[in-house]
């Protein structure tokens, strides 16, 4: 074969993959639909489409010369022949067998080249023996007989780097095109102009320095001086039509980028059924492997996202689909047991949302997480949980499954028991700028939820200023954007907070969560020239996972469009840094990672309270009153605000406290809340409605850790919230060094 026939049936081939794709899914999704459908027109409308495209696939095989999946769709065609005639009917043991040919139709495919290995090739000839005794009605075996490995798990899914795409989607591509040829001869005449320009500048200059060796006269210099004027303003017109010329052409260019991204991107945009479709028989197979039934069904298939998004998507999806049958559903025994139907049911949802954004569900109706399983294995793997050894946390544990390791199932097999594919899903959907989360009741079900941007190529970007450090916050995780004054700031349970909308909420120093340093050349870092002192902070909110978090930076520079760069191989996985990008001042700005950023900050806090305390050399001084009915808890309290070096008087209740607080100056109150006589809220309530304690430093010590009780001392005016339960010397001393 000469070098062009060679390469013609290349591209034949290559052609016919693609066609052949298409008519796989086609007769796959076709079965899926009989499985479901009872006896009946539909029925039969459905026999007749898989019919033509088996036919269809035939005549495709003969054309390239492939004779194995032209034998295997003549003889799937003879067994949807005999169905449309109703020689035959379906039952489960036939459709296992399509479904086994249609499998190997798709292992063959990828492989439709000469002398080509076929890794998985199924037993041709026994398949179509089997599917000739199925077309006469002869009794077929229970289990298929030298089964054929299922192509989405053991073999080869079909690749291609050839996609088909609409013409409308490529006629815009070929305007902006033309356009760009008069964008070209803008910018030849710019050059053109500005090479003018410096011709004038360079004439200028020789006749300039023909005068400097000469001695002037009254009568020259004038002259000399309108010469300049002359060709100053000559310069000045020309240089301001082409300043013009240039706007003009900038605003040209600006809508021809932005109208030729837009029209690319749309290229890259492809209908999320393309990526889905090949679920439900996974499922469908898995669940058969494993005795179990199970169906699932799919929602806003035809929602367009990003290709490379996509091509992404397809780990996590088949990892949570294995996840919900291998996990999620029992067998139908067990389920009828517990007053569920037989068949497990797994519904994939996508929804379109606003700002460009897709939320992606799937969820299913069974056993939902084991907390327990998980907590034993975390435990194994010496992941500690502080907050839930105390009280177990739903959402904390639930959050265990995404690391790697984890794993609920007994046993590891081909399909679970790893503990790798929950992180691999959150790795991705991170990866894609997107967030994972999930939800799940005991014998209810579970739920995993993504949100994730509709296209790759750029977002939104918060630009801020931390120290003389640039960052970008992606505008997806921002949820709002204010300004709080110092005096708004509250301590609650050791941690930095404001108030917003009625909820106590988290608050972290960006400079202390990236670990900026403070100092810079040797001195303090001072405010931005113009800045009053007593001005207010700009703090961005930020969400992830549910989980919203406040952020104190600098300054809040402005929100632009960000194309993000990677950080190559060896900065493949900085923490809190998701990218890089490049502003139009060339400046290179880091673009920061939100879910890593609310993890750090966790951390950066209970770091900064350690290396307050350690690195304190000096004595405190200022006069402390302790709240506090029980003798033991007032005398530790005393003991350790004394060693500290701070005046300490105690009181025995709140009545006792404001009696000693209007008869003597104190600087700052310690109180506990459950006290008798007058509680710690009505004590603080009530010396913030006094004219002479209205400014004095409150700090509430108390074992009521509930969210409304630490809201309530809030609203009271207490400026921090000490949980006795997390209560250590060290928390005490950093808050009241915050205030003193």
């Amino acid at each position: 074969m000469d070098k062009k026939t060679d390469e013609f049936r290349k591209r034949l081939l290559e052609t016919f993959r693609i066609e052949a794709g298409e008519h796989v899914r086609a007769i796959s999704t076709g079965l899926m639909e009989l499985e479901k459908e009872p006896a009946g027109e539909k029925q039969a409308k459905l026999v007749e489409t898989v019919f033509r495209e088996a036919h269809s696939l035939k005549g495709a095989a003969r054309s390239v010369n492939l004779p194995d999946i032209e034998s295997l769709c003549q003889a799937l065609e003879g067994v949807f022949a005999a169905l449309k005639r109703q020689e035959i009917f379906l039952n489960l043991a036939l459709l296992d067998l399509l479904h086994q040919t249609v499998d190997g139709i798709a292992i063959l495919t990828p492989y439709a080249e000469m002398n080509q290995a076929k890794p998985g090739q199924p037993h041709t000839g026994d398949l179509v023996r089997q599917l000739d005794k199925a077309a006469k009605g002869l009794p077929m075996p229970k289990k298929p007989e030298n089964p054929v490995p299922r192509p989405d798990v053991e073999a080869p899914l079909m690749k291609t780097d050839m996609v088909r795409i609409p013409t409308t989607k490529l006629d815009p591509l070929l305007l902006q095109a033309e356009e760009m040829i008069q964008v070209k001869i803008a910018g030849n005449q710019r050059a053109m102009e500005l090479q003018e320009i410096n011709s004038a500048i360079a004439l200028w200059k020789t006749e300039s320095d023909k005068w400097k060796s000469r001695r002037f006269s009254a009568a020259e210099w004038n002259e000399l001086l309108e010469w300049n004027e002359v060709r100053l303003s000559a310069l000045q017109n020309q240089v301001a039509a082409t300043m013009t010329a240039v706007k003009q052409d900038q605003r040209v260019l600006k809508r021809a980028v932005d109208d030729h991204l837009e029209a690319m991107k749309e290229l890259l945009m492809f209908p999320v059924g393309s990526l889905v479709e090949i679920l439900p028989k996974l499922a469908r197979d898995l669940a058969r492997a494993q005795g179990k039934e199970v169906e699932l069904t799919i929602q806003g298939a035809d929602i367009e996202i990003d290709k490379r998004i996509l091509e992404e998507l397809k780990d996590p999806l088949i990892h949570l689909v294995r996840n919900c049958v291998d996990h999620g559903i029992k067998k139908p025994e067990e389920r009828t047991r517990e007053g569920k139907p037989p068949c497990g049911a797994i519904r994939l949802n996508f929804v379109a949302k606003d700002n460009r954004q897709m939320e992606i569900s799937i969820a299913d109706d069974g056993s939902g997480v084991d907390l327990n399983k998980v907590r034993a294995a975390a435990a194994k793997l010496g992941l500690r949980q502080t907050a839930a050894e105390k009280k177990p946390d739903l959402q904390e544990t639930l959050q265990l499954i995404f690391y790697s390791g984890i794993s609920s199932s007994p046993i590891i097999t081909d399909i679970s028991g790893r503990g790798l594919g929950l992180a691999i899903v959150r790795e991705k959907v991170e990866k894609l700028g997107g967030t994972v989360s999930v939800e799940s009741q005991t014998d209810v079900g579970t739920t995993f939820q993504f949100l994730l941007p509709m296209t790759l190529a750029t977002f939104k970007g918060i630009l801020v200023q931390v120290r003389e450090c640039m960052f970008v916050l992606p505008a997806i995780n921002v949820e709002r954007v204010l300004r709080v004054r110092e005096e708004d700031i509250k301590t609650v349970e050791n941690r930095e907070t404001i108030q917003l909308d009625g909820q106590i909420l988290a608050m972290a120093r960006l400079r202390d969560t990236l670990e900026l340093p403070a100092w810079k050349n040797g001195l303090a870092w001072k405010k931005a020239p113009g800045q009053p002192e007593a001005s207010t902070m700009p703090v961005i909110i930020l969400t992830s996972e549910k989980k919203r978090m406040a952020f104190l930076v600098d300054e809040v520079m402005q929100e632009q469009e960000v194309l993000v760069k990677g950080l190559g191989a060896q900065l493949k996985r900085v923490r809190n840094i998701a990218g890089a990008t490049v502003l139009g001042n060339g400046r290179v700005v880091p673009v920061l990672n939100v879910h890593d950023l609310m993890k750090s900050a966790v951390g950066s806090a209970a770091v900064a309270r350690k290396e307050t305390v350690t690195g304190a050399t000096s004595v405190k001084t200022g006069r402390i009153l302790v709240a506090e009915d029980s003798i033991t808890s007032r005398t530790l309290l005393k003991n350790i605000l004394e060693t500290a070096g701070y005046q300490v008087a105690t009181a025995v209740d709140g009545t006792d406290a404001f009696t000693q607080l209007r008869s003597n100056e104190f600087d700052l109150l310690v109180s506990d809340v459950d006290m008798p006589r007058m509680n710690g809220f009505e004590l603080t309530t009530k010396i913030r409605a006094d004219k002479k304690l209205g400014e004095l430093v409150v700090v509430l010590v108390t074992a009521l850790e509930s969210r409304q009780d630490k809201e309530r001392g809030i609203e009271a005016g207490a400026n921090a919230y000490i949980v006795k339960s997390s209560f250590d010397q060290s928390n005490l001393l950093e808050v009241i060094r915050r205030f003193l």
